[in-house]
């Protein structure tokens, strides 16, 4: 007799959010809650939707896809899917991939303007001056009247644009893989990179983190930029050529607020911790009070559509 196809029996979904308190999922699945602890809620054979753990390393969130082997659908919490991607031919044949494209937009766009404004303010030296009771008045750059340039024009991207419209700023330049038009104008693709740099006052890193990004910021792109530009990185630190972008802090000529880093977590003792004009923050663009409300309209919105066949959203990539 022939053995049954695990996945047309398998019917669990794994939430690392516990059921009861995203609400409003479809019928018809059996829901259980993992959050990559050491033991498993359930045999990972019967998991048909799994949803990748949030701020766990990668190590913990592959874990259990070996023994999914009923699985059909691979969902994150996170824009970028790169801890995700070597563990696709490990996924059954068919199973899509999904990023929570649209999920961490206000929180990273809010902490993308957050640190553009400290580092031209001067607000980590004012708060080094209250630790020191020092009164350290004076003039500091405002970003009106600015040239902002935001590098991976995605719906990140855009979401920093609309929070950077109310500042006065001079001009927004778009960067993004391919050229297009938006309602705010156009969208330059990679290629003209060279020619807008060193117009910017403050450039803006949004785009994943991809082959093609990978080490994008490296010493040409620095040398590009104009004496006292601010580099700010809210996507992913391998973006940026850690080695080179301490040349350029160390020199004084540039200037960086970086919520990513690479490596990552940034090791006491690394150089970056203490390079002059930088502003380093844990890598918390995405996780505010923000993330929890939009974290579950995902998942059920997601889950509805797996469940009557509608296509789900967001889908990146399928294992084959």
């Amino acid at each position: 007799m022939a053995s049954e196809d695990p996945r047309t029996t398998a019917n669990d979904v794994w939430l690392p959010i516990p059921p009861d308190e995203v609400g409003g999922l479809p019928d018809g699945f059996r829901y259980v809650h993992w959050d990559a602890g050491p033991e498993f809620p359930a045999d990972p054979a019967r998991c048909a939707f799994y949803v990748v753990p949030y701020m766990k390393s990668a190590e913990a969130s592959v874990r259990p896809l070996p023994e999914m082997t009923g699985l059909r659908a691979v969902q994150t919490l996170t824009a970028g899917i790169e801890h995700m991607l070597p563990a696709l031919p490990h996924m059954p044949p068919g199973t899509r991939l999904c990023n929570a494209r649209g999920l961490h937009d206000a929180s990273t766009a809010e902490l993308a303007l957050t640190l553009t404004l400290a580092a031209l303010r001067g607000i980590p030296d004012f708060v080094r001056g209250q630790d020191a009771e020092r009164w350290l008045a004076g003039f500091r750059p405002a970003l009106a009247d600015k040239t902002v340039l935001i590098v991976g024009y995605g719906s990140i991207g855009s979401a920093i644009e609309d929070r950077l419209t109310p500042f006065e700023c001079a001009r927004v330049a778009r960067i993004a893989r391919t050229a297009r038009e938006t309602v705010r104008g156009p969208v330059l693709p990679l290629a003209e990179l060279p020619a807008v740099l060193p117009e910017a006052d403050v450039v803006i890193i949004a785009t994943p983190l991809t082959d093609t990004t990978r080490g994008l910021v490296g010493s040409d792109f620095l040398a590009r930029m104009k004496d006292g530009a601010l580099l700010v990185n809210v996507a992913r630190g391998a973006v940026v050529d850690t080695k080179a972008l301490l040349t350029e802090l160390e020199s004084g000529r540039l200037r960086a607020a970086l919520d990513v880093t690479d490596p990552e977590p940034l090791p006491a003792g690394h150089p970056l911790w203490h390079a002059p004009g930088v502003l380093i923050t844990p890598h918390v663009g995405g996780p505010s009070s923000a993330f929890l409300p939009r974290a579950k309209r995902l998942l059920r919105d997601q889950l509805s559509r797996f469940a009557t066949g509608e296509p789900l959203r967001n889908v990146v990539a399928t294992a084959g």
